[in-house]
């Protein structure tokens, strides 16, 4: 019997959480409605960081969520918009940060790693190879013999 009431208050809980998340937001033009998401899907939730603003719950989000429809009903652009949203909170708020003086590290980072770790892995196998190759000395071949002959005795 606790089990049941105890999964009842569980769905009750879950349902409330699930319909506190929910916002609707009505617009007069269809055009407005497509500004809108594509902004939401563009622009980063701060609070989360891994997250855009459509698929977070964090307050913040919620706030910019409701300044971004209120800037798009208003007849703000795409522009306008990101010019705002940069301007107040940085590059960082946008998933595709401009290639700048200040993010040229995070777009060209990640090339200049493969490059210098391909670099790295070219100059070990040249130099694994050169040892590899350089014939034996006659002394060391001398040596070889002798430690050989001592084995089989």
């Amino acid at each position: 019997m606790m089990k049941k009431w105890l999964g009842v208050i569980f769905l009750m809980l879950s349902s409330i959480q699930l319909q506190a998340a929910i916002e609707i937001y009505q617009f007069e033009q269809a055009e407005h409605e497509q500004l809108y998401k594509q902004m939401i899907d563009e622009l980063r939730c701060l609070v989360c960081q891994n997250q855009n603003l459509s698929a977070s719950n964090a307050a913040l989000a919620k706030d910019l969520r409701q300044q971004t429809y209120e800037m798009v009903t208003n007849g703000k652009s795409h522009a306008q918009i990101v010019d705002y949203m940069t301007q107040r909170y940085g590059d960082f708020v946008l998933y595709r940060p401009p290639v700048k003086s200040s993010t040229a590290l995070l777009w060209f980072g990640p090339f200049i790693l493969l490059f210098a770790g391909l670099m790295v892995l070219i100059i070990t196998l040249k130099n694994r190879k050169q040892i590899i190759d350089e014939p034996l000395s006659e002394q060391q071949k001398t040596q070889l013999k002798q430690l050989l002959d001592e084995d089989d005795k």
